[in-house]
């Protein structure tokens, strides 16, 4: 087994496709209209990803109070990097926003950075 995809809830499909994929640089892999305004939207780090991510737009008083807030304020994504350097220098560069420089733990070097909507994320390589 494996986890195929996981959702994030974003204000609107198309801020998180500018977002994910322009800013990121994440793959759109799926955009598919569903009809009465809804898509399916998968995006992952690259087309080989075996997990991927939903943009599910917000619907209702509820997922609207979660945008930005799925993981409690908490770190609750982690985007691996085998070039640590490179990759921060691209998101950086791309006006990705990082709360922090980056740092050297046990297990490697991270940095933590967030979306727009302020979902949390740690960018790492490990040792």
């Amino acid at each position: 087994m494996h986890i195929s995809s996981f959702a994030i809830v974003v204000p609107d499909y198309d801020a998180g496709i500018a977002f994910y994929v322009d800013r990121v640089g994440f793959t759109l892999i799926e955009d598919t209209d569903q009809g009465a305004g809804k898509r399916w939207v998968l995006v992952a780090p690259s087309p080989k990803a075996e997990t991927r991510i939903l943009l599910a737009r917000a619907q209702g008083e509820t997922q609207t109070a979660a945008i930005g807030n799925q993981t409690g304020g908490r770190v609750g994504f982690f985007l691996h990097s085998d070039d640590f350097d490179a990759d921060f220098a691209r998101l950086r560069d791309n006006g990705v926003v990082f709360e922090e420089e980056p740092r050297s733990e046990a297990y490697g070097k991270v940095a933590v950075w967030r979306d727009p909507w302020g979902n949390r994320w740690d960018l790492l390589q490990l040792t």
